[in-house]
């Protein structure tokens, strides 16, 4: 898993360089352009990422004038990212990039999404673990 983990982020890396993205942030971006806005909270389970990891790259996105951060008006404690203009936009440029990888991984995309099911599972399972 480790290795196979890597191995998809070497091939992750020119792609993402072209948009101006470390995967971590290009994972919370395909979060927020599925759906925004999205609690810090929400983005945290979604990605399996803890405040002081997810923190960091949200401040990162704002400073490259893709995310913005704010208060929750219905609750002052809540604080939920939203895309700006320039985020939203990216997001044509990035379209190609899952079929890129996985034509990279030369697997037929039912096995692909077998894949993906079964590492879901395996995930679920071992943080259930703990």
């Amino acid at each position: 898993m480790y290795s196979a983990s890597r191995a998809a982020t070497a091939v992750y890396r020119p792609m993402l360089e072209d948009i101006g993205l470390t995967y971590p942030q290009y994972l919370v971006m395909l979060v927020l352009w599925e759906n925004q806005p999205r609690s810090v909270r929400e983005l945290g389970e979604e990605l399996g990422l803890d405040s002081g990891t997810l923190s960091p790259l949200l401040k990162r996105l704002e400073a490259l004038g893709l995310v913005e951060r704010r208060r929750s008006a219905a609750d002052e404690r809540r604080v939920e990212a939203f895309l700006t203009v320039a985020g939203a936009a990216l997001s044509a440029r990035a379209t190609g990039i899952p079929q890129r990888l996985a034509d990279a991984a030369g697997l037929p995309p039912a096995e692909l999404d077998h894949l993906r099911e079964t590492l879901g599972r395996l995930t679920a399972a071992l943080h259930a673990h703990r």
